[in-house]
């Protein structure tokens, strides 16, 4: 029987990412069919019987207790965004979880347009939940060339990444940038996998991009607060800026976004070309 929850396809899929030597298991001998752990290794490690695991995993079980979840997390290594998300998901499958927050509708406030403003030379942008750029400074603007040639409502930045051919040459590595953007976009379907509109996001991405359909696959789960990201701009050069990622209140879930580079340093050379007219 397939899985029916959340819950019980995200297991199945970090389980597949854990080897028995990942979790000081012998290999054993002949063919393993399963990818990972199998269910009655996972079981043993996480001290629950395998009737019980199965039924988790397939959707049977939809009340296990924090102990439970918290062994089975143990077992699959998990920490941070991956076990919280785990917890989540556990929430949802009981019908403990609260409601999901709303998603709003993609209007700026006039206030956040002004701190845009404000904060040139530094790109800046205004993302929605699902990764949408709805707006952004000069410098926002020039960062990520011929994303805005999209209309309004194409401009995600995980859109951008797959399926432009500057979004897959602008990030370096390429790789490690889309990972986190489709890690962030599993987070949100992990507490509101019917959401409309990441359905359909996830939905074009799964046929145009193979590449997508393996990364989501993984069910890797992070929510990003900043770091640094490497550019192969087409128009300033190579540069290597720090960026911020800040939540905008009463927005259900706009976020803010700023670059950076140390002052006079070639980065910050770089990064001051995408808005030659700052004040």
């Amino acid at each position: 029987m397939a899985e029916t929850t959340e819950l019980g396809r995200y297991l199945r899929a970090r389980r597949a990412q854990v080897t028995p030597a990942d979790a000081g298991l012998p290999a054993g001998t002949g063919l393993r069919r399963t990818p990972g752990l199998r269910r009655e290794e996972l079981a043993t490690l996480a001290g629950v019987s395998v009737d019980y695991y199965t039924r988790l995993e397939r959707g049977r079980e939809t009340n296990p207790s924090t102990a439970v979840i918290d062994a089975i997390g143990r077992a699959l290594m998990l920490r941070g965004d991956p076990l919280e998300r785990l917890h989540d998901l556990a929430e949802l499958a009981s019908g403990r979880l609260s409601e999901p927050q709303p998603t709003g509708d993609d209007t700026v406030r006039d206030s956040v347009l002004r701190m845009l403003e404000a904060l040139r030379p530094m790109p800046a942008y205004v993302v929605s939940r699902y990764n949408f750029v709805l707006a952004a400074n000069p410098g926002g603007r020039a960062l990520m060339p011929g994303l805005w040639d999209w209309p309004d409502d194409r401009r995600s930045i995980t859109r951008y990444l797959f399926l432009h051919p500057v979004g897959r040459e602008l990030y370096v590595p390429w790789e490690e940038t889309v990972t986190a953007s489709v890690a962030h976009l599993r987070a949100i379907a992990g507490t509101d996998p019917d959401d409309p509109k990441l359905a359909a996001l996830a939905g074009e991405l799964l046929v145009k991009s193979p590449e997508f359909a393996r990364i989501w696959d993984r069910y890797d789960v992070c929510e990003r607060s900043g770091g640094t990201k490497t550019f192969a701009h087409p128009k300033v050069g190579a540069m290597t800026l720090t960026y911020e990622v800040m939540q905008l209140a009463r927005t259900g879930g706009q976020r803010l976004v700023a670059y950076q580079a140390p002052a006079g340093s070639p980065d910050e050379a770089a990064m001051l070309k995408l808005d030659p007219q700052a004040p």
